[in-house]
């Protein structure tokens, strides 16, 4: 599913970028591709922070003693990338979609002024 959703927000990219970002559909298929990707760094997010005792229990059940888990530095430095670059893409995502509302908001009342 989530595959899908991503495979339409780049669809969506495309429809946007051909009508210079004055399309109805094309907006509501980059917000599925957006909300896949968020999904996926929440997901990052919280597989991450997941003791690693839960983690073994849920994905290694039966691993002996000196196999368990131990994470480490790579899994800290995934988790704040994934929480950085999922804000960061949030809130420019966010301000260009408000952009484009209120720029359309422009056109329609110019329309209806003349």
């Amino acid at each position: 599913m989530q595959l899908f959703a991503l495979i339409g927000g780049l669809a969506g990219w495309t429809i946007l970028k051909a009508a210079h970002f004055h399309s109805a559909p094309g907006w509501v298929l980059i917000t599925f591709g957006f909300i896949a990707i968020e999904a996926s760094w929440l997901t990052t997010i919280a597989f991450g922070l997941r003791p690693d005792d839960k983690w073994d229990a849920q994905f290694n059940p039966g691993i002996e003693e000196q196999r368990r888990t131990r994470s480490g530095w790579p899994v800290i430095l995934t988790v704040i990338f994934s929480l950085v670059f999922g804000a960061g893409v949030m809130m420019t995502f966010l301000a260009v979609s408000f952009e484009q509302f209120f720029i359309s908001q422009i056109y329609e009342a110019k329309k209806l002024s003349q």
